[in-house]
């Protein structure tokens, strides 16, 4: 608070306020900590599932997206333009374990027509943080 403050040309409390009623109206909708798998000692597999579903009758896509995000596999769904409906991010210990989620449980899903699934290999940039490696300057300077 004592950075947003300076930031806001506001007082420590009145950011604190702020961010308090912000988080009363749901504005704020929580806080992470974005973490870097490939530095973990941890299996980590992510992937981007494409879906084409038939929307329901007086529901559109609410009820099936609601029924998608319910799953504990589903990192977040959007809803999409163009050549599919819907994205679902979805996360796994294994390749193997999210193949299997995309072929049991979320391709069997009343209304989902198709998936495609994309394997994330490897982040660059996310959530506006940046996960290339700092290059090391290894050069030398010749002594005179």
């Amino acid at each position: 608070t004592k950075q947003l403050a300076v930031m806001l040309a506001r007082t420590e409390q009145e950011v604190t306020e702020e961010i308090a009623q912000f988080e009363k109206d749901g504005i704020i909708k929580g806080y992470k900590a974005v973490v870097d798998w490939e530095q973990a000692d941890h299996h980590y597999v992510e992937a981007l599932i494409e879906l084409k579903v038939t929307p329901k009758a007086d529901r559109g896509f609410e009820e099936i997206a609601a029924k998608i995000a319910e799953f504990s596999e589903v990192k977040s769904v959007f809803l999409m333009s163009c050549g599919f409906d819907l994205a679902v991010n979805v996360v796994g210990k294994t390749f193997q374990d999210v193949a299997m989620f995309v072929a049991y449980k979320l391709a069997v899903v009343d209304s989902v027509l198709s998936t495609a699934t994309h394997f994330i290999l490897k982040r660059y940039k996310y959530d506006n943080i940046s996960f290339a490696a700092e290059e090391k300057d290894e050069r030398r300077f010749p002594s005179l």
